[in-house]
């Protein structure tokens, strides 16, 4: 795909990126596939997905005590648990606003961890990466943000979310659309948002304005972003997702480069909105 080599224009020391198919193909890939990149925050929805399985194998449920008094785990990993950024204080009660919450996800984590008996970042390993061939891929730390990934692996973490084989099909639609909905909250970097729609353990990309995706993505795409330089969104109406990575950390320059590609991406995959 042409559109993937706007990312040689991005003013990074490296980066790369790969579109796939909702089939699992491969549709395009530029840039270093084996390279490992900081995720920081992309390392969300992977442990999202992790607490996803224990949920389908009954070692948690989405709806069980986790977290602040009131708070589940469906809470945590909806934001909504009022867990503060990067603190573990409660800043509102559960259900009240889309706090986005680092510790509520390292709550999730220890939560997950004393559940199994096993370390959250041995249970990912487990239940996500190994069944998925993701082999460059490492949770050294915290589950909100510590993973490091490649192209290749976070391509196939994409196919997955297009065509599930780790959990049902109805849990992935309950993590893909909208919980606690018309709830406000801020989208990190892009300011207050309302509503500001989260899934469990993704964001949905709604109506919201500005955003990290294109003009021209449906509103029913998920993702997410992180602090590293790193994206990866679904787009259910385009039939594919797209992954990308980069060495330098989110700013000025990805809110000026990011937008523009996806709709590059989606104008050559030719979908309604391109």
């Amino acid at each position: 795909m042409e559109s993937l080599r706007m990312i040689d224009n991005w003013p990074v020391p490296s980066a790369a990126a790969a579109v796939v198919a909702a089939d699992g193909r491969t549709i395009g890939h530029h840039g270093p596939g084996e390279q490992r990149f900081a995720l920081a925050s992309v390392t969300k929805p992977l442990a999202a997905y992790a607490v996803l399985v224990a949920v389908e194998e009954g070692a948690v449920e989405l709806d069980e005590p986790a977290g602040p008094p009131g708070s589940t785990v469906r809470h945590l990993l909806a934001h909504t648990s009022g867990l503060a950024f990067d603190e573990h204080r409660s800043m509102a009660e559960p259900g009240e606003r889309r706090l986005y919450s680092n510790a509520g996800f390292e709550v999730l984590g220890d939560h997950l961890t004393k559940a199994t008996d096993i370390a959250f970042a041995e249970y990912l390993r487990q239940a996500v990466l190994e069944p998925l061939g993701m082999t460059g891929t490492e949770l050294n730390g915290s589950p909100a943000k510590d993973g490091t990934s490649t192209l290749f692996d976070l391509v196939r973490f994409a196919a997955e979310l297009q065509a599930p084989r780790l959990v049902s099909a109805g849990t992935l639609a309950t993590a893909t659309s909208v919980a606690f909905p018309g709830l406000k909250g801020v989208l990190p970097g892009y300011g207050h948002q309302s509503p500001n729609d989260w899934g469990l353990g993704f964001e949905i990309r709604d109506g919201k304005s500005p955003h990290w995706t294109g003009q021209t993505t449906s509103p029913a795409a998920f993702g997410h972003f992180g602090q590293a330089g790193t994206f990866l969104w679904v787009d259910p109406d385009a039939g594919a997702a797209c992954v990308a990575l980069a060495d330098r950390d989110f700013g000025p320059w990805a809110v000026e480069a990011w937008p523009p590609f996806t709709d590059a991406v989606l104008a050559e995959l030719g979908t309604p909105g391109g």
